[in-house]
């Protein structure tokens, strides 16, 4: 027998606004024996991210792997620049191992005793640090790495499908004049996510988009690290890098770097919204087929994340005085994650010497990556908006309002990556701020909700972790603000380049 217990009183769970207290309802199940158990509330089967519970490890890879591999890793080499080959490696291996474990607290918090499951980064918050400290902690990073991750995407989207024109034309002096401008690149990339987002109803349905978008992005990374082996490309330049700095630029450069490295992981903003696809019940809990999914997701993050950083190193060791010599030091601080990376001097080096049916390649996957992943990392925010709209009606949204307010967010999107085209140059500021989000929060929440013993071995390490990660975040957004006020920033309103 099951015995269930209504109980309605979600405001003593601290899992709502009041607004959504009349919808939401918590039913606890007492379970015997092998019986199965999953979080009944009726509302969450109507919005996108819990609406099909069919996941498996396959899908929850596909979705990690997608949404983990971005332009930020172009950026490795860079951050490897004032680090030096040991440290670099060593830095990038503690960052692995750091976000790995953090995401691993995620996982087993996903789903309480009880059998209540937390299925978003938000609610988690809120059960771990009250209402008001929840929301306050998690509100703007989880809104800022799911809505302005995909502002970022069509902003490197459309750039990249320019780029990809630009090869495509190659020197045809006429069809390079018959290119569009910034902003009309920036429209067909939303366009096309946009009408991608139509066809795919919630965060399950995109499982074949995040193979897609997995096999570009280790297409790309692979492609350009093995094109820097093949050609044998370290540029012989001359004078180190080195010589042209002072003290506080190399510790604000070795900072940045430690940036770089820590903001090239990224998906913990999603993760629990991955794992709310799967089924759950005792025998089987949902975190044995996520946990696997995370392995091999994250076996294949290292396959391309090592390579690429350590060969763009050693292709580009130089990179910083190689671009623009009287401006060298511009160039590494401008070059943070999402602003390029090693794009920049792969256009200036190797484009014009490299078949073009290559670089288009490269450009081409990395543009079908953004259309996925831009897909994964929208639907918590789609997920948002529906919910304001079955809180206030307790009944799910119609066809034509999930396809209106997919369109209502792809325009307000674009209407930001048009107006501030230069947003990717602040991806280090606002990246430093969101970092407590991977780093440190799941630390700290695995201490209130799991009471580890005081002083004990687990409960000093997510002190530790936990600290160190809000350390670090304030000194890197002190690195970034130095960065930015020592060498400016071209603001370029409505003018994308």
């Amino acid at each position: 027998m099951v015995n269930v217990k209504v109980d309605t009183t979600i405001s003593s769970l601290k899992l709502a606004t009041k607004s959504e207290q009349c919808t939401l309802q918590v039913i606890t199940v007492d379970l015997e024996t092998s019986v199965e158990h999953e979080e009944a509330n009726p509302a969450d089967a109507w919005l996108p991210i819990t609406e099909s519970r069919k996941g498996n490890a396959f899908t929850s890879a596909s979705h990690l792997l997608c949404s983990g591999i971005g332009i930020q890793a172009l950026a490795l080499p860079i951050a490897f620049l004032p680090l030096g080959w040991l440290l670099g490696t060593v830095c990038l291996s503690i960052a692995f191992c750091w976000q790995l474990y953090t995401m691993w607290l995620l996982i087993n918090l996903h789903e309480s005793p009880s059998g209540f499951r937390y299925s978003r980064y938000l609610h988690l918050s809120i059960v771990a640090f009250g209402e008001k400290m929840g929301k306050l902690v998690a509100i703007f990073p989880t809104m800022y790495l799911s809505g302005g991750t995909c502002v970022l995407y069509i902003i490197t989207g459309g750039k990249t499908l320019e780029y990809f024109y630009q090869v495509i034309c190659g020197d045809d002096f006429e069809c390079n004049s018959r290119s569009l401008r910034g902003t009309e690149w920036f429209l067909v990339f939303i366009c096309l996510a946009i009408l991608v987002a139509q066809f795919f109803p919630n965060l399950d349905s995109l499982s074949h988009i995040s193979l897609i978008g997995s096999i570009t992005a280790t297409a790309y990374c692979s492609l350009i690290w093995i094109l820097y082996i093949i050609t044998k490309g370290r540029l012989n330049l001359e004078g180190p890098w080195e010589a042209q700095i002072s003290g506080l630029d190399r510790i604000c450069y070795v900072l940045n770097g430690l940036g770089i490295i820590a903001l090239s992981f990224r998906g913990h903003n999603v993760v629990l919204e991955i794992q709310g696809t799967m089924t759950t019940n005792r025998e089987h809990p949902s975190r044995e087929p996520m946990w696997r999914g995370v392995t091999i997701s994250y076996l294949l993050i290292a396959m391309c994340l090592y390579p690429l950083a350590i060969v763009g190193y050693w292709t580009f060791g130089n990179m910083a005085s190689a671009i623009n010599i009287e401006h060298s030091l511009k160039f590494f601080s401008s070059q943070m994650p999402i602003n390029g990376g090693i794009l920049v001097p792969f256009n200036k080096f190797h484009q014009s010497n490299t078949s073009k049916y290559i670089v288009g390649t490269i450009y081409l996957t990395l543009v079908i990556n953004c259309l996925c992943a831009f897909q994964v990392y929208a639907m918590p925010v789609f997920d948002n908006l529906e919910r304001l709209y079955t809180s206030t009606k307790n009944q799910p949204c119609p066809g034509w309002l999930r396809s209106g307010i997919r369109i209502f967010f792809g325009g307000l999107a674009y209407c930001i990556a048009m107006a501030f085209p230069f947003l990717a140059s602040l991806g280090a500021f606002m990246g430093a701020i969101a970092l407590p989000l991977t780093l440190a929060y799941p630390c700290f929440m695995w201490i209130t909700m799991k009471k580890p013993c005081q002083f004990s071995k687990l409960w000093c390490l997510n002190i530790g972790l936990g600290s160190l990660g809000m350390v670090l975040s304030i000194l890197l957004v002190a690195a970034s603000l130095r960065s930015m006020v020592t060498n400016g920033l071209d603001a370029n309103f409505f003018n994308p380049m």
